[in-house]
């Protein structure tokens, strides 16, 4: 059986729903001319707690835009690990067509920075083919603050995720509506729904500098419980926007 989450929500899929929308609306995430939207599919809890959101939104207070589900495959690739087929079944079921491209990592050079170039070339490349403009990633509230602390203790810059930013060099806007969620939320939402699937398979993003990043805050929380919180909305309220600069 595949899973699919949609309305009549639990109590916690209308609170999470009211999130993104607020999301959406604090940030101007969809602009009123947008009518196709491309999402990053990697099969993850987040990803497709995004895509399952997303849909369930259409026509209710927002246009009912098209959703291109894009997935990135290869033989190593950050992501959950899920099958191909799952993802279209699923895709299927929402009437969302899905893309699939490949990513050419190898495991004698495979390098996080290098690899997640390639996957948003990858996918911005696949949206603009299908006339999408706007990239829609799965980014969460603790993303967020994980890539704040990240950025000011390995380059002493004060910036988190931004909910919206203009890619100039690719032609498309990259928007996060998860943004306001956190992680423990959408596991959650994962489990009640039963598309809670494996993690991340990649060998190298086992060890990398945001794994770290993520045992400090895990540290932090010992004696600051809303420390993730905290920096995340620190980031949306102080932090640099240099990165949504030409």
């Amino acid at each position: 059986m595949i899973p699919l989450a949609k309305p009549p929500w639990t109590a916690l899929g209308k609170e999470l729903e009211s999130a993104l929308r607020k999301a959406l609306f604090d940030f101007s995430l969809l602009d009123k001319n947008v009518d196709k939207i491309a999402l990053a599919l990697s099969g993850g809890k987040d990803s497709l707690a995004l895509l399952f959101l997303m849909h369930a939104i259409r026509g209710r207070g927002f246009p009912q835009f098209q959703l291109y589900a894009v997935h990135v495959d290869g033989e190593f690739s950050c992501g959950a690990g899920v099958d191909t087929g799952f993802l279209r079944a699923i895709c299927k079921e929402l009437d969302v067509p899905f893309i699939v491209r490949s990513s050419t990592q190898k495991r004698e050079d495979l390098e996080c920075y290098r690899c997640s170039r390639e996957r948003r070339k990858l996918i911005f490349e696949a949206a603009k083919e299908v006339g999408a403009t706007t990239v829609a990633f799965g980014h969460h509230r603790d993303d967020s603050a994980q890539t704040l602390l990240l950025n000011l203790l390995h380059k002493g810059e004060f910036a988190a995720n931004l909910p919206k930013v203009h890619m100039h060099d690719y032609g498309v806007t990259i928007i996060r509506p998860l943004i306001y969620i956190a992680e423990d939320s959408l596991r959650e939402f994962a489990k009640q729904y039963g598309f809670a699937r494996i993690t991340c398979q990649c060998p190298v993003g086992q060890n990398s500098k945001r794994k770290v990043v993520d045992q400090i805050i895990r540290d932090m929380e010992a004696h600051f419980p809303h420390v993730r919180g905290n920096l995340a909305r620190a980031g949306l309220l102080y932090g640099s926007d240099k990165a949504a600069k030409p």
